[in-house]
C-alpha cells in the first residue's frame, strides 16, 4: 500500500504532465513582478484600485466553489489572493495564463505570478483581486506541515531553505544580521576607516591563540593555513602608511563547536594608528550602542538569562585583582598545582595542553560566567598577550582589554606591540610553547618582525566576531549562521589524493621548522582519514 507521500508525489507528477500537454512552461525565465507584497499591504492607499502584478510562493489555498482564497509569499511577506471564476478566462497557451478551472493543477509550494486589482475584502484584508495567473515554478515536493514544520534541529539546519521558508521570524533574523554588518561598516566609514582585504590563505598564521585548518596549494606546491585572524596583515598595512583600516570577513579555527564557537565565523577587526587601547575602548562602546539602536531600536537585552543595558556605564574589571578576590589565586605567585585544585573544585574539566597560561585563563572563565556587564576586562598579564604593548607603569601587565557581556568575552583589543625586539622575544616564547605541545600558541612570523624593524607607529587594534549578534538575538552560534557545519549524511564528492601526496604535505610543514611533531602527527592522521585512491 502506497504511503501518503507517495500518493502526493504521483498526484503532482500527473499535474505536471497535464500542464506540459497544455503547453504551459513550468519554469519560465522571468516574471513581471512590480512590487513586494509588504509594500502593497502597508501602503494600501497608494495602490488601492490599481492593477498590479505580484509574485511569490503559494502558502495557502482554500476553494469555495467558484471562489478561491489564496496567499502568496515573497521575501517581504504574504498577500491574500481573491479569485472569482467569472473574472478569469480560460487557460491560454499564447499568454501562458492558467484559467479558473485549471487552477486545481496548482499546489501549495508553487511559485506563481498574479495580476489583478488591489482591494480590501469585507473583513478589511488587503488583497489582490486576481484576473490572471501564470506559473513561475512548479514544485514537485510538498512543503513541511505549516504547524509542525521541521521538528529535528539538525534537519532544519541541513534544509535551511525549508526552515526559513516555514519560519518568517528566522528570515527576519538574517535580515537583521545583514543590517548588523551594514551599520558596522557605516559606523566605521563615518569615523574615517576604510575597508581592506587580507589573505585567507597564509603561510604563517597568527593574531590569536587557536588551532588552524591546514591545506596545500598545488600551484606553488606549498602548505598553507586558513587564517585565524587578519591582525598581522592589517598591521603590515599600518606600517605601509594606512592609518584607519578594517576587515569584515570569515575566519577559521579548527577547534570545538558549541553555542559560542563555530569553526567558521565572521569577524570585524580594525587598526587605528596614533591611538591607544583607551581610545579604542570608547570607540567600541560607541559602536555597540550604535548597532543596538540602529538594528534593534533599544540598548537593553537579555542574553543567556542575563539582563544588561549597553547605555549603562561600562565598568572596568582588573584581571589580576578579580582572580585574587574571587578565587584567592595570585597569578604571579600561586603555583600551578594550587590553580589546578581551584579549577577542579569549580567543576572545570581541562583538556589539551595544560600550562600556566591555560590554568589562569580557566580561573578567569570561572568568574566571567557570572558577570552580566557591560564591562571591560583590563590589565591582562604580558605572558598571556604576545602582541600587546606592556604598560609603562607595570611592564608585567599589558594595555589590553576585553568586552564582557552576559558572562562571555565579546571582543578583544589592545595597544599594539611595535618594538621588534620585544615582539621577537614573545614570538620565540610562544614558539617554545608550541614545541612543548600547545597547538594554540602563536607561530614565529619573521616577516612580521622585519616589518616592525622598518617601523610601525603607535597603534591600537580591536576585533569582535558575529558572536555579538548571537548575543543580541540570544541564540546559539548554529542558529546565528545560515548554514552551520554538519556531519555529511551522504558521501561527499570524490576527491582523488595519491598516497605520496600526504607525505609531501606533511614534509612541507616539517621543513619550516615551526611545527612540533604532535602537530605534524595530527596533520598526517587527518590527511590519511580523508585520502582515497585512484582505484576507488
Amino acid at each position: 500500500m502506497a504511503s501518503r507521500l507517495e500518493e502526493i508525489l504521483k498526484e503532482r507528477e500527473k499535474k505536471i504532465e497535464t500542464l506540459k500537454l497544455m503547453g504551459i512552461d513550468l519554469y519560465p525565465a522571468r516574471s513581471e513582478k512590480e512590487a513586494e507584497n509588504r509594500e502593497v499591504v502597508e501602503n494600501f492607499g497608494k495602490y488601492e484600485g490599481k492593477e498590479m502584478t505580484l509574485a511569490g510562493r503559494i502558502m495557502a489555498w482554500r476553494e469555495h466553489g467558484k471562489l478561491i482564497f489564496g496567499q502568496i509569499q515573497d521575501q517581504s511577506g504574504r498577500i491574500q489572493l481573491f479569485i472569482r471564476a467569472d473574472e478569469m478566462g480560460s487557460t491560454d497557451k499564447e499568454k501562458q495564463t492558467i484559467g479558473f478551472k485549471d487552477l486545481e493543477l496548482l499546489d501549495i509550494g508553487d511559485f506563481i505570478q498574479a495580476t489583478g486589482l488591489v482591494v480590501k475584502t469585507r473583513t478589511g484584508e488587503v488583497s489582490l483581486q486576481v484576473k490572471e495567473i501564470k506559473i513561475l515554478t512548479k514544485s514537485r515536493l510538498p512543503l513541511p506541515d505549516k504547524w509542525v514544520g521541521i521538528t529535528d534541529p539538525d534537519e532544519a539546519f541541513r534544509k535551511r531553505y525549508l526552515d526559513l521558508l516555514m519560519n518568517s521570524d528566522k528570515m527576519r533574523r538574517f535580515e537583521r544580521k545583514a543590517k548588523f554588518w551594514e551599520v558596522t561598516r557605516k559606523f566605521l566609514k563615518d569615523k574615517g576607516f576604510i575597508e581592506v582585504e587580507t589573505p585567507v590563505l597564509e603561510s604563517v598564521t597568527g593574531g590569536a591563540d587557536a588551532r588552524p585548518f591546514v591545506t596545500h596549494m598545488n600551484a606553488i606546491d606549498q602548505g598553507f593555513f586558513l587564517r585565524i585572524s587578519t591582525e598581522l596583515f592589517q598591521k603590515r598595512l599600518i606600517g605601509a602608511g594606512f592609518e584607519k583600516i578594517y576587515t569584515i570577513g570569515p575566519n577559521f579555527r579548527n577547534e570545538g563547536m558549541d553555542d559560542e564557537h563555530l569553526p567558521e565565523y565572521y569577524q570585524c577587526e580594525w587598526y587605528w594608528a596614533y591611538a591607544d587601547y583607551r581610545d579604542n575602548m570608547e570607540l567600541v562602546k560607541d559602536l555597540f550602542r550604535y548597532i543596538a539602536k540602529e538594528v534593534y531600536g533599544k540598548t537593553k537585552f537579555v542574553s543567556r538569562g542575563m539582563e544588561y543595558d549597553l547605555a549603562d556605564e561600562w565598568k572596568e574589571i582588573d584581571y589580576v585583582e578579580i582572580i585574587k578576590e574571587k578565587l584567592g589565586i595570585d597569578i604571579f605567585k600561586s603555583t600551578d598545582k594550587e590553580m589546578l585544585e581551584v579549577i577542579k573544585k569549580n567543576g572545570v574539566v581541562l583538556t589539551g595542553t595544560i600550562n600556566r597560561s591555560r590554568l589562569i585563563d580557566n580561573c578567569w572563565k570561572i568568574i566571567r560566567k557570572k558577570i552580566a556587564g557591560p564591562a571591560y576586562l583590563v590589565n591582562e598579564p604580558k605572558f598571556m598577550s604576545p602582541l600587546a604593548k606592556s604598560k609603562p607603569e607595570n611592564p608585567e601587565l599589558t594595555e589590553r582589554f576585553h568586552v564582557i557581556i552576559a558572562g562571555s568575552e565579546l571582543g578583544n583589543g589592545y595597544t599594539e606591540l611595535n618594538d621588534p625586539e620585544d615582539q621577537k622575544a614573545r614570538f620565540e616564547e610562544q614558539q617554545a610553547q608550541r614545541e612543548a605541545g600547545d597547538e594554540e600558541a602563536q607561530m614565529l612570523d619573521a616577516d612580521f618582525v622585519e616589518m616592525l624593524e622598518y617601523g610601525m607607529p603607535p597603534t591600537s587594534g580591536w576585533g569582535h566576531s558575529e558572536r555579538l549578534f548571537w548575543f543580541m538575538e540570544d541564540i546559539s552560534g548554529r542558529e546565528g549562521v545560515l548554514f552551520p557545519p554538519l556531519r555529511v549524511k551522504r558521501d561527499p564528492p570524490m576527491v582523488v589524493k595519491l598516497a605520496d601526496e600526504v607525505d609531501e604535505i606533511v614534509s612541507d610543514f616539517r621543513k619550516t621548522g615551526k611545527y612540533n611533531e604532535g602537530f605534524l602527527k595530527d596533520l598526517e592522521e587527518g590527511l590519511e582519514k580523508n585520502k582515497v585512491t585512484k582505484e576507488r
